[in-house]
């Protein structure tokens, strides 16, 4: 499915976000709920040159918005199962890019959107592999892997996946706090 996609859902959750965040709620959406708040926000979400699926590296911006929410870490691997993209809205700052999609993540204030997948588990890699694998089997290439590339070393890649996971959702759950 597409933020695009003619959907009687998606214009009440978009302006749930744009309220949200102008309330300073923090927000955080993965793939396709960081896909609905960029295009709240002002952004706009289109094709990517090449669908993205599996374990592929993302990089942090070199600025002080990646190192707060990242704590640091400057690389990891990621999960990725998207053939769409957004634009950083205004007023964002893009954090995360790969070399297969530029926009991985962006914050706006307390509020964090991905197009990457850090919340991923053994169980969730295995059912997206059962559900769609015609988008796997069709599309491969540099981008794509097949589920046994998915599945090599899957649990030292999800133990690392998780590290950074909990980097981000500690930096979230912060936003949360009222004084």
């Amino acid at each position: 499915m597409s933020v695009n996609d003619d959907l009687q859902w998606i214009e009440p959750v978009l302006e749930l976000i744009r309220s949200a965040v102008a309330a300073g709620i923090p927000v955080i959406g993965h793939c396709l709920g960081g896909q609905l708040m960029a295009k709240a926000l002002g952004g706009s979400v289109t094709r990517n040159a090449v669908k993205e699926i599996g374990w592929g590296r993302v990089t942090a911006a070199d600025d002080d918005a990646a190192r707060t929410w990242l704590d640091g870490t400057t690389d990891f691997l990621s999960f990725h199962w998207h053939g769409e993209t957004f634009s950083v809205p205004p007023h964002a700052t893009p954090i995360l890019s790969s070399p297969y999609c530029a926009n991985q993540a962006f914050v706006l204030g307390n509020s964090l959107g991905m197009q990457c997948h850090v919340e991923m588990t053994e169980t969730m890699i295995r059912l997206w592999n059962r559900q769609w694998a015609d988008e796997v089997n069709g599309n491969r290439g540099p981008s794509v892997q097949s589920p046994s590339e998915m599945y090599e070393d899957m649990d030292g890649r999800l133990t690392q996946l998780h590290a950074v996971a909990d980097k981000i959702y500690s930096r979230w759950i912060q936003g949360l706090r009222h004084d």
